[in-house]
């Protein structure tokens, strides 16, 4: 299968889930390079510094030898434009997640329109997993080991 260039996989990733890495090994399958790209979000709160999360998703994703992880701030179809990204890559859990996904592909069309905006539909065994859940989870002391690769695991267990 020939690849298609560089894709950004941007999100909070706070924590980094199992439905983050099936999304992210199913983009590296596809693209010839995917770049988590930790931004920030004005509409939730962190649980882990970004420079955590990265080293976590490192951790999380040593298998994979065409991807790396960045921390980025700023707009994000100005960011994918200099790294000459051809897609932006993003999950769909259930119908809830496709307005804002929706809406957000639009506005990021105009201002890169060179840049595709491509779905992935999440694994069913995943479709209920968000990081906000995880987080409530383990607030309450709940067991999160199916939702988070071990090295998130270990790191939650530890704060």
């Amino acid at each position: 299968m020939k690849k298609a260039g560089i894709a950004l996989y941007p999100g909070s990733f706070d924590p980094f889930t199992f439905g983050h890495l099936d999304i992210l090994e199913r983009a590296c399958r596809i693209f010839d390079h995917v770049q988590v790209t930790i931004a920030r979000n004005s509409e939730k709160s962190g649980f882990f510094p970004n420079a955590r999360r990265r080293e976590l998703i490192l951790e999380c994703t040593q298998h994979l030898d065409n991807m790396s992880v960045e921390v980025f701030d700023g707009l994000l179809a100005d960011y994918a434009r200099s790294m000459e990204a051809v897609a932006l890559v993003r999950g769909l859990r259930q119908v809830s997640d496709f307005d804002y996904e929706f809406r957000m592909a639009f506005a990021n069309r105009r201002l890169a329109p060179e840049v595709e905006t491509v779905f992935f539909m999440t694994s069913e065994r995943h479709a209920l997993i968000s990081a906000s859940i995880v987080r409530e989870i383990h607030g309450h002391g709940g067991d999160i080991s199916s939702f988070v690769p071990k090295p998130v695991l270990q790191a939650l267990s530890s704060t």
